[in-house]
């Protein structure tokens, strides 16, 4: 049987207006604050003209569609997933480390932690070793309280398959369907999400495109006074020397 037997529709689509929001608001903000500078200190030059990027607009387009493609999905999860998880569960934020939210169930005197991850592949040895460590810590307020205590990782999408080896877990991983129907009860509220989007992204596209081009010119204009010669060719030399000289 499911943690979560309903929820409030409305409260569902309030929260994903308000992810929504928060999600364009930050990504656009980390648009507005890219530095050419910084950026090719990180980059591999000897790739670039390996591939024989011929110009500064190249090069930034490849800088810039790398950065929103690695950055909009860490945005993404930390913005999205963990209210709209909150929302169709009613449980709480939690204040214990690592632990998202938390489901007190007084009726089977009962309290149900969850750490909201987005997609399955997140975890690697150490990282899910804290997690089990934070779910330990969190253990001792069920103890406290005297209550029954589970522990779950909610992936947002995707499947989970369960291995079978090795000992017994302290917390279960539930992904996408899964997932969604524990805390609802509803076998299709991973697919009604969709839906109570709505119209709602279409509202940012503008103001998302307009700062991506904005972005887009400045960066060129940037990357050109610092790293392109007087007839407008790529100094490779002087970009090489930036990037890993003393």
């Amino acid at each position: 049987m499911a943690i979560g037997t309903t929820y409030n529709e409305e409260e569902v689509i309030r929260a994903i207006a308000s992810a929504l929001e928060s999600f364009y608001g930050s990504l656009i903000d980390k648009i507005d604050g890219l530095d050419i500078v910084k950026i090719m200190r990180r980059k591999n030059p000897y790739l670039y003209r390996a591939k024989a990027m011929e110009n500064a607009s190249e090069i930034v387009e490849n800088v810039l569609s790398a950065f929103v493609t690695s950055s909009e999905e860490t945005i993404f999860g930390n913005c999205f997933f963990e209210p709209l998880a909150i929302a169709a569960s009613g449980g709480s934020k939690a204040l214990a480390e690592g632990i998202d939210f938390m489901i007190h169930d007084a009726k089977d005197n009962a309290i149900y932690a969850f750490a909201v991850k987005s997609g399955p592949a997140v975890f690697n040895a150490d990282s899910k070793k804290r997690q089990e460590q934070n779910f330990m810590a969190a253990s001792k307020l069920a103890q406290q309280a005297k209550a029954r205590y589970e522990a779950y990782i909610g992936y947002a999408y995707g499947k989970k398959k369960d291995s079978g080896r090795g000992k017994p877990k302290m917390y279960q991983e539930l992904a996408g369907k899964k997932f969604w129907t524990e805390l609802t009860g509803d076998d299709e509220f991973y697919i009604k999400i969709i839906k109570y989007m709505g119209n709602l992204p279409e509202m940012y596209v503008a103001s998302y495109k307009e700062s991506y081009n904005k972005a887009f010119n400045r960066l060129v204009r940037e990357f050109s006074n610092k790293f392109c010669a007087d007839d407008g060719s790529i100094d490779w030399e002087k970009l090489v020397e930036f990037n890993s000289g003393d």
